[in-house]
C-alpha cells in the first residue's frame, strides 16, 4: 500500500519535504473494523500542527489524514458481544452490518475511534459517513473536516438570518462557511478578512458583501465572527470589530507562538466589554459530518479545490504553510 510517512517532528522552514513515500504492508480489518480503499484525502492545516509538533501525533512513524474518501472492502463483525452495559460497540457493529456494505463510498473524518462508553460516545453514531451521490470524491474530502467543523463553528455563532458575520481568513474552511452561511442565511451581510489580496478577491466572488485585509474595518460591526487563522492578532483585531454582545469563534485546533504577545496589549474597553464573547470549537462531532454532509448536497454547496497526486503531499502542505490557499487541497491516492 502507498503511503506518505512522518518519520519524525520537524518544521516546514527547515524541511520542505516532511513525508516520505513509502509502501506499507495493506491493513487487515480487526474485530468491529472495516477495512476501507482510499481514494482521496484533503489536506488540512492540522497536519501541520502534527508535523511541527503543535498537536504532535501519539506515536512516530505516523500516516496522517483525517479527511478520507474511500470504498469499503471488507468489514469485521465483533465475534461476541462486550459485556453488559457497553452497548455503543454493539450498536456500532449492527450499524455497519446492516447500513454499510461493502463497495459502499463513505468517508471517515477527525474521529475513527472512541473509548466507546462515556456519555459523548453513547450518542449512537458510527464512525463512517455514507457520502451522498451528488458529492465527488474529490468534493467530499474538504467536507469532512473543513466543511464539518466550519459548519460547527457557524452553529456556534448563535447567528441569526440578517445578523452580519465575519471570517477572519479565507482557506479551506471558511470558504465552505460562506457558502453555507449564504444559504441558511440569505438576508446576512458576509464580511471577509484575509492578509492575501487574492483571497480577497475569491471571497467577493463567491458572494462575500465586503472583503479587506485584517486589520481594515468594516462598513459595519459584526454580530459573529469566526476565526479559521493560525496566528493571534487577527483574535485581537477580530474582537475589535464586534458589535457589543457579539460572541467570536475560534475554528483551530491550536495556534502557533509566533505573535503570541499580542494578546498582552488587549484593551478591555475597545475589545471585551459590553457581553463580548470569545467560544472556541472543540472539535468536529459525528453528529456534524452527518449533518453538513446532508445539507451540502441538499444545498449543493461543493467546496472549491486543488488536487494533488499522493506524491506530491509535500508540495501541498508547503504551499499551505505559506499561504498559497485558493479553497482546499485534496490529494488523489491510488491503490
Amino acid at each position: 500500500m502507498k503511503a506518505m510517512l512522518l518519520r519524525e517532528i520537524t518544521s516546514l522552514k527547515q524541511n520542505e519535504t516532511p513525508l516520505s513515500s513509502t509502501n506499507t504492508p495493506k491493513p487487515v480489518a480487526g474485530e468491529g473494523e472495516i477495512l476501507l480503499r482510499v481514494t482521496r484525502c484533503g489536506v488540512c492545516h492540522t497536519e501541520l500542527d502534527e508535523i511541527e509538533g503543535r498537536t504532535p501525533p501519539p506515536h512516530l512513524p505516523v500516516i496522517l489524514g483525517h479527511q478520507v474518501v474511500g470504498v469499503v472492502e471488507g468489514i469485521q463483525s465483533l465475534r461476541e458481544a462486550p459485556p453488559r452495559g457497553q452497548t455503543l460497540e454493539v450498536q456500532r457493529q449492527e450499524t455497519l452490518d446492516s447500513a454499510t456494505k461493502v463497495g459502499q463510498r463513505v468517508g471517515v473524518a477527525w474521529i475513527a475511534s472512541a473509548c466507546g462508553h462515556c456519555q459523548y460516545c453513547l450518542s449512537g453514531a458510527d464512525f463512517v459517513h455514507p457520502i451522498p451521490d451528488a458529492i465527488s470524491d474529490s468534493e467530499a474530502a474538504p467536507l469532512l473536516c473543513a466543511g464539518a467543523v466550519g459548519y460547527r463553528a457557524l452553529k456556534l455563532c448563535n447567528l441569526q438570518d440578517g445578523k452580519s458575520l465575519g471570517l477572519m481568513g479565507f482557506g479551506g474552511s471558511n470558504h465552505i462557511v460562506l457558502k453555507t452561511a449564504k444559504y441558511k442565511y440569505p438576508n446576512s451581510k458576509l464580511f471577509v478578512f484575509s492578509r492575501n489580496p487574492q483571497e480577497r478577491e475569491f471571497a467577493l466572488s463567491l458572494g462575500a458583501a465586503w472583503a479587506g485585509a485584517i486589520d481594515e474595518v468594516p462598513p459595519e460591526g459584526l454580530d459573529a465572527l469566526i476565526d479559521t487563522t493560525p496566528v493571534w492578532a487577527p483574535i485581537s483585531e477580530g474582537l475589535k470589530r464586534l458589535k457589543p454582545g457579539g460572541r467570536l469563534v475560534i475554528n483551530a485546533i491550536r495556534k502557533e507562538e509566533v505573535d503570541k504577545d499580542v494578546l498582552l496589549k488587549l484593551d478591555y474597553p475597545s475589545q471585551l466589554w459590553m457581553e463580548k464573547e470569545i467560544k472556541s470549537v472543540a472539535n468536529v462531532t459525528r453528529a456534524d459530518v452527518r449533518e453538513f454532509l446532508q445539507l451540502a448536497a441538499e444545498a449543493n454547496i461543493k467546496p472549491e479545490y486543488q488536487e494533488f497526486e499522493l506524491k506530491d503531499a509535500n508540495q501541498a502542505l508547503l504551499e499551505m504553510k505559506q499561504g498559497k490557499i485558493r479553497g482546499a487541497k485534496v490529494l488523489r491516492v491510488k491503490n
